[in-house]
């Protein structure tokens, strides 16, 4: 029995232990609500079941979190369109370019072709070329993939050097491997995790997001879910509330106000609006690349709502992709030649789709923000959202009334 209570003693510091240690680094699991939680209503049209971007059927997410010593911060997010072989089976795929400073390794070919041959990989800026040799691996290892010569990984970035060391590039094959093979549908983890671990966004923690948008039976009945990695600044405006003006932290703060020193220096981390974003969008809706990237191009629009100021600094960038099986390109070497037939969407039934992307795009956002914890690395620390103060604004705005 006194064998037993010491081993529990020892079991409940063990834990205490690493709970301090957690939330030394700012990384505590936290209670923190998505919007949604609060009583904030995005848009008109109603979420799907989860309100992630895995209610559209097929999709799955996956993250590698990677959180060493003082110093790293960083991780890898992957986004797969389907459970099977990608590169047999390719779905047709845009990306839209709101601001080009950044390094969307694909792209090119995407847009080129249309189609998507990879998993969607999110991290750290200088770690792209380490996540593409990763996923390179991963798909030519793949049953049916055994001649394949040319694989065009997709991965996307945005710059989290605030809080950790982005020169060390800790990312290895493994982090990327594990990603994509953890990947899963239902419940996503959101906030400081995988490529969102290290990130900011209108001068607090940034983070993963998501949401998702279902069409009425009358339009469709298609689902669209997004979700994002929010590494960006402005003036944060939730619901059309001045959110980031009465927390006093917002684009430009600085420099508007006199100064005692009368100095002209660049404002700090908390006013700046360099940055990126890279938005996912993910739908069942049967669309052929064209209008995969006028739903992408509409994305912009929902990153605007939150108050985004899209700086000369700032990479954003939306990647569309349909999971509609019958708009996938399955390889068919017997009959290259031959015509395919694929039952798309007409452009008049876009409008709903379009709708759809816009809402869920800045719920995303909000949601990468609300879940996202205060976090510490390098020496600096970034503050969460202040949800208290952000849900009085709210409701001084009448944007809630719980």
């Amino acid at each position: 029995m006194k064998e037993f209570t010491e081993h529990t003693t020892i079991m409940k510091l063990s834990l205490i232990t690493l709970a301090l240690c957690l939330c030394a680094l700012g990384m505590q699991n936290s209670a923190r609500p998505r919007a949604r939680d609060i009583g904030l209503k995005v848009g008109i049209l109603p979420t799907g079941q989860l309100n992630t971007i895995t209610d559209v059927v097929g999709v799955r997410v996956g993250h590698t979190t990677i959180i060493r010593g003082d110093n790293i911060r960083t991780g890898v997010t992957a986004i797969l369109p389907h459970g099977g072989n990608l590169f047999q089976e390719k779905v047709p795929g845009a990306v839209f370019i709101g601001n080009a400073f950044g390094k969307l390794a694909g792209s090119t070919q995407v847009n080129e072709l249309g189609e998507i041959e990879t998993p969607v990989l999110l991290t750290s800026t200088l770690s792209v070329p380490r996540v593409a040799d990763g996923v390179i691996d991963y798909m030519l290892a793949l049953a049916g993939n055994e001649s394949v010569q040319s694989i065009n990984p997709l991965v996307g970035e945005t710059n989290d050097g605030a809080l950790n060391d982005i020169r060390s590039r800790p990312i290895s094959r493994d982090d990327v491997i594990n990603a994509i093979k953890n990947a899963k549908g239902g419940a996503v983890e959101e906030g400081c995790v995988g490529a969102g671990t290290g990130t900011m966004a209108f001068g607090f923690k940034g983070g993963i997001g998501t949401s998702s948008r279902k069409l009425p039976a009358s339009l469709g009945g298609y689902t669209v879910g997004v979700l994002v990695q929010t590494n960006f600044g402005g003036v944060l405006t939730i619901a059309g509330a001045p959110v980031g003006q009465e927390l006093g932290r917002y684009y430009l703060k600085e420099q508007l106000e006199e100064k005692r020193d009368g100095s002209n220096k660049d404002g700090s981390d908390k006013d700046r609006a360099d940055g990126s974003v890279i938005i996912v969008i993910a739908t069942d809706a049967p669309l052929d690349a064209r209008n995969l990237k006028r739903m992408a191009a509409r994305a912009m629009m929902g990153l605007a709502r939150t108050g985004s100021s899209a700086s000369n600094g700032s990479g954003d960038y939306a990647i569309a992709f349909s999971t509609a099986t019958e708009a996938r390109m399955k390889i068919d070497s017997v009959n290259r030649y031959a015509p395919r037939e694929v039952k798309l969407l007409a452009n008049d039934a876009m409008s709903p789709l379009f709708e759809a992307v816009i809402e869920a795009t800045e719920e995303a956002i909000y949601n990468s923000l609300f879940r996202a914890v205060t976090t510490t690395g390098r020496g600096r620390t970034i503050e969460a959202l202040p949800l208290d103060r952000t849900i009085e604004i709210l409701r001084k705005y009448n944007i809630i009334t719980k």
